[in-house]
């Protein structure tokens, strides 16, 4: 399949955002900024770490919005790099985009990159992310990108779905053939999760859950990467991260469980970039291996991890693959590449 071309885009900046701004706007204006793109659409997104460091411009998962960013604590200061969290279409901040497609995402990533200066970048896909990092790696000049890596990603159900949960090929099918009824079905049920998740008593139950894991930590050696939240301010944080997505209703989840579910609208071997770095569980059954195993075989030259974990435990080696992806960039200017 050809790699189709991308639209120069034509940007009108946002009141909140706004390049020459950006490095001194407030750490609670970074995480909730907007960008107008030029088909009269919102594209909202988040920024974390120093401004003058090495963008890593990172896609959440499904469903969940750019305040995923929130989850890498101080890793964008340990690690020097500038994390970016962009909302995708009808999540969070960003405008929702009918009849939208896999292959839309690539476009606004560019209007984003172009907004932001920046003339190269590394790429990050997570979970329900992975899919659009890849669409990414066929449509953006690859010289744009120093890496790209894909984290517990979502598989491509071309590669068959015999190993996919029935769950997940139930959400599917409710999602294509009758995705309006799913919707009427979840908003109300949204209302109630959030009305329960904000009760006392629940406040209460993660207070001291939230205080049992600072106790853990501060044992351990992960202090040096969480943030310094009280545990009012982290109860705050993890109930925005769990319903931003869910800010202008579910709409785009149930978009996004038809377009993740359905062929990604390109062939792999026809992908340009060559070496995207893929990491994945043996044991993940929300992404099982076989699927990832299928785009692997596919895809020009990729970075192969595969690890004795499951979707969640994946997390254990997220700050590893950072490290790696950061990397990159400065192995190359070590010896002289581009």
């Amino acid at each position: 399949m050809a790699t189709r071309a991308i639209p120069k885009p034509h940007l009108r900046v946002s009141t909140t955002s706004s390049r020459s701004s950006s490095p001194v706007l407030s750490e609670t204006t970074r995480f909730h900024q907007e960008l107008n793109l030029s088909d009269g659409r919102t594209l909202g997104y988040a920024e974390y770490g120093n401004s003058t460091d090495y963008p890593l411009i990172y896609f959440h998962g499904y469903p969940s919005s750019r305040l995923e960013g929130w989850g890498f604590g101080k890793w964008p200061q340990k690690h020097g790099f500038r994390l970016i969290v962009p909302d995708r279409p009808g999540f969070g901040l960003s405008s929702y985009q009918p009849n939208r497609r896999l292959l839309d995402w690539p476009a606004d990533v560019q209007a984003l990159v172009s907004h932001l200066g920046l003339s190269r970048f590394a790429v990050m896909g997570c979970s329900g992310g992975g899919p659009y990092a890849v669409a990414c790696a066929h449509l953006l000049p690859p010289q744009m990108m120093s890496a790209v890596a894909v984290i517990a990603g979502s598989p491509p159900w071309t590669a068959g779905i015999e190993n996919v949960t029935v769950s997940r090929k139930l959400l599917s099918r409710a999602a294509t053939n009758c995705p309006t009824a799913l919707e009427m079905a979840l908003n109300p049920l949204l209302g109630v999760i959030k009305w329960i998740g904000e009760s006392a008593p629940v406040s209460r139950w993660l207070d001291a859950w939230i205080e049992g894991m600072k106790m853990e930590k501060e044992k351990g050696d992960e202090q040096d990467v969480q943030e310094e939240l009280s545990t009012e301010e982290a109860r705050k944080r993890m109930m925005a991260t769990s319903f931003e997505a869910f800010a202008q209703g579910s709409a785009a989840a149930v978009q996004e469980a038809r377009l993740l579910s359905q062929d990604w609208g390109f062939e792999f071997q026809d992908v340009p970039y060559k070496g995207i770095r893929i990491w994945h569980g043996t044991k993940d059954t929300n992404a099982p291996i076989g699927m990832v195993r299928y785009m692997a075989e596919r895809l020009p030259k990729p970075v192969f991890h595969e690890l004795n974990e499951d979707h969640y435990t994946m997390g254990h080696h997220f700050e590893e693959a950072i490290v790696d992806l950061i990397g990159i960039e400065t192995r190359k200017k070590g010896d002289g590449s581009c």
